[in-house]
């Protein structure tokens, strides 16, 4: 029986699948550091406050990289190329979502319009992150070598998922209510149709290590179309609403220091 849990084990247990799946990981992840760091460096003055807050967000990404990366050390396995047509945060950049590279490498301070895209487009690719996240640790959690790094990577994308819903609501109570929505929309419909690509692509790079036939190939990329065909009709809508999380000033405080064997 084909399910997320069989799919992933499958993919877990293969030491070159393990190896790709690790390596798109920590890619990801890495770059997400980066480029909070850089947000972090050239916060405008009105946006002070946030700083240490996009500063401990890009910590945390910092830190699943190199998570991710230690599994693979612990395995004896080297991280290995990411294929292009794998990297999400390439290739949502390609898209015009989020901020520029560019933008980030020039020491000119960010404008109160580049705080909203930058939260908005991290509100949606959050929502993302604390999803996926959470239906591994629903069926990993317990796993002798995945489980820790599943569940620290979790509670994490969850605190940064708060923390996106509470500084975007207090833009908005700002004035920046119009801009936001405009924004969010924006990000959502692009990263639903760029997360089907990926995950096109993740899954017939997996059916190549692994020797899937043809047929299961063609099924889980029907499934992939079919979450897209839901998400594009009304399933982006979840990315876009805000409301006031449960966890408050999440970001607030020091990074949590990684596991032991990262």
């Amino acid at each position: 029986m084909l399910s997320a849990k069989s799919l992933f084990q499958e993919i877990i247990d293969n030491d070159e699948s393990f190896a790709l799946f690790c390596s798109i990981a920590a890619g990801g992840e890495s770059q997400g550091g980066w480029e909070n760091a850089r947000i972090a460096a050239l916060v405008p003055q009105s946006a002070h406050h946030l700083a240490p807050r996009i500063a401990r967000h890009g910590a945390d990404e910092d830190k699943h990289g190199r998570i991710f990366n230690a599994l693979l050390r612990k395995r004896g396995l080297a991280p290995v190329p990411v294929p292009r047509d794998t990297d999400y945060t390439m290739l949502l950049e390609r898209a015009g979502i989020g901020l520029a590279h560019d933008r980030l490498r020039a020491d000119h301070p960010l404008t109160a319009h580049d705080i909203v895209t930058y939260l908005a487009h991290s509100r949606v690719t959050e929502q993302r992150a604390a999803e996926q996240m959470t239906l591994l640790r629903k069926h990993f959690a317990d796993h002798p070598d995945l489980g820790r790094a599943v569940k620290m990577i979790s509670n994490d994308e969850d605190n940064h998922l708060a923390y996106c819903h509470e500084e975007l609501l207090r833009l908005a109570r700002a004035g920046h209510g119009r801009a936001i929505q405009q924004t969010l929309r924006r990000c959502a419909l692009a990263e639903i149709r760029i997360y089907r690509d990926v995950s096109l692509a993740v899954m017939a790079h997996m059916g190549d290590i692994l020797g899937w036939p043809r047929a299961r190939s063609v099924l889980l990329a029907a499934g992939i179309h079919a979450v897209y065909a839901w998400e594009r009709f009304a399933g982006w809508r979840r990315m876009v609403r805000l409301e006031m999380p449960e966890r408050r000033d999440a970001l607030g405080g020091p990074a949590v220091p990684a596991p032991e064997y990262a």
